[in-house]
């Protein structure tokens, strides 16, 4: 059976910034021929949940991987090196699982596919991939927002 990486907030797991989950029986639906392989990288990186919100300040997620931009919690504190630790290990279980796509929480600063916040925590977004995101696509694996979230 093909394996798919899935936000592990999108299956349920309670590891978003906020201490929740948000299952989503869309995502459900979209993954129930294949092996969903639940990861939170920024759980896996190691910050807490609950934890302070961050955005991405400069650029999106390939930014952040060139070094170009930043990504901090909303007291300014620099989450960068997590949200990378996150990233790479997030591509490592993709790697071991064989999953070729990624079914990822959308708009978040590690997940969104597309749209991601703008950095000023006032709820705007701005085109462009959150970290792990970026890193799955430069490895090849398809990423893809998470329907109706």
């Amino acid at each position: 059976m093909e394996s798919v990486l899935v936000s592990a907030c999108l299956s349920g797991v309670p590891c978003r910034f906020d201490g929740r989950g948000k299952e989503s029986a869309a995502v459900a639906e979209a993954v129930a021929d294949r092996r969903p392989v639940a990861f939170c990288p920024e759980v896996a990186a190691g910050l807490p949940t609950p934890r302070r919100p961050a955005e991405i300040v400069g650029g999106d997620g390939h930014d952040v991987l060139d070094g170009r931009a930043r990504v901090v919690d909303d007291t300014g504190c620099d989450v960068t090196e997590e949200f990378v630790d996150g990233a790479r290990r997030a591509l490592d279980a993709a790697r071991r699982s064989g999953c070729t796509e990624a079914l990822l929480m959308p708009r978040s600063p590690s997940c969104g596919r597309g749209t991601v916040y703008d950095g000023t925590f006032t709820g705007e977004l701005r085109e462009g991939d959150g970290v792990t995101a970026a890193l799955l696509e430069r490895h090849g694996i398809t990423v893809r927002p998470a329907p109706r979230c």
